[in-house]
């Protein structure tokens, strides 16, 4: 064995980790994600006041509906990545496919996953803590409506991305959602945030439905009526969302599907 061969090999791998996002992801974003979201949490439980059942409720019923939106842009951008890596855009877009037939269908498979990961999820709450989320009964429905459109703003906006910059950037296709996740409060309430984080959290849709959530656990629930304002949010966000993939893929036309890599 040489040092310098060693040395040299570790410059090699040391040069390709500032040159790579994907790299500096697991280095810095993912430890800073766990630490800000589980601190938050720790502060809401020692806080919180409630009973040991409510806290357990209000925990896994944030993670089994954090489903929806996670699935719902999961499903739009690593459709689209592995029709990249394959070098299939070009044939799906060679037949008769309309752009549009290709969105509906990327949105469509996030439903079926998500509802499929939902239910296997809450199943499993019920067989390994004894905690049921479907006690909150049909609220579920307009919850998950909202929380998987949400996820596909995510998604069809990284594409977007994707599409015009390329496959370097392609972390953000497991990345992206997590961004938001401080400012949704899934585990804890908004009022837990910063001042300012609490302003950024009024224009985020998910965040209405997982503060609804918790405040049905404590016995007060949230009339449907107070989605209105999260539910014109994300209508707002998806236009936007379709708007900015559409500009991308008639970019990406120009210069021809094959140059997407």
């Amino acid at each position: 064995m040489k040092l310098y061969r060693i040395w040299g090999l570790f410059l090699r791998y040391f040069y390709n980790l500032l040159r790579t996002y994907d790299r500096l992801t697991d280095v810095f974003f993912w430890p800073l994600v766990d630490l800000v979201m589980w601190g938050l949490t720790s502060r809401y439980i020692a806080g919180s006041g409630l009973g040991s059942n409510q806290i357990i409720l209000a925990i896994l019923g944030g993670i089994i509906l954090w489903i929806f939106p996670w699935r719902g842009q999961y499903e739009i951008t690593v459709s689209l990545l592995e029709d990249l890596w394959n070098r299939n855009l070009v044939n799906i877009f060679a037949t008769p496919v309309l752009f549009s037939e290709w969105i509906v269908t990327l949105l469509l498979s996030g439903i079926v996953k998500g509802v499929v990961s939902f239910g296997f999820a809450s199943l499993v709450a019920i067989g390994l803590y004894a905690t049921n989320i479907y006690v909150l009964g049909i609220s579920l429905l307009p919850w998950a409506g909202l929380l998987m459109i949400f996820g596909w703003v995510f998604g069809l906006f990284i594409c977007g991305i994707i599409m015009r910059y390329g496959t370097k950037i392609q972390n953000l296709a497991w990345t992206s959602i997590y961004l938001i996740a401080p400012f949704v409060g899934v585990y804890y309430p908004i009022s837990s945030l910063p001042h300012w984080a609490q302003q950024v959290a009024h224009f985020v849709p998910a965040s209405y439905v997982f503060e609804a959530m918790r405040a049905s656990i404590m016995g007060h629930p949230t009339p449907l009526s107070q989605l209105f304002w999260p539910f014109i949010l994300c209508l707002v966000y998806l236009i936007i969302a379709l708007i900015m993939l559409y500009s991308s893929y008639r970019e990406i036309l120009k210069r021809g599907l094959i140059s997407v890599e």
